[in-house]
């Protein structure tokens, strides 16, 4: 990944915010160890080895609709990308690897909603 640096989304922003939302205010410490482990040791090591993670979408998928799900995010795929996941202690990274880019999409910790990638998709 010489020469490039990883990109963020506005969605992984607005995630980092709602983390924190989420935690609340009696946990503060805990959110500062989380973004401290995040920047310092997670996303260096995901940018310097993007392939760490696992495939997002070689989940087996058990229900109709995340068939339905799956089938419309591998269309906005292009050839060559490669969508994955990091678990990170209680939190999962979801980025992209597209032409030797690393792209950060989303983190969530692992008692908030699902990913929401309309907003990410929609903007490309």
């Amino acid at each position: 990944m010489a020469g490039k640096q990883p990109r963020f989304t506005e969605n992984f922003s607005t995630n980092l915010t709602a983390i924190e939302t989420f935690l609340g205010p009696q946990s503060r410490s805990a959110y500062r160890r989380f973004l401290d482990r995040l920047f310092d040791e997670t996303i260096p090591l995901l940018f310097r080895f993007p392939q760490s993670g696992r495939s997002f979408l070689a989940h087996t998928i058990k229900s109709a609709k995340a068939r339905t799900l799956t089938k419309a995010l591998r269309k906005f795929l292009t050839k060559g990308a490669d969508l994955r996941e990091f678990v990170m202690d209680d939190y999962l990274v979801l980025y992209l690897v597209r032409r030797g880019q690393v792209i950060f999409l989303a983190v969530k910790h692992h008692q908030q909603l699902s990913f929401d990638l309309k907003g990410f998709w929609s903007n490309e």
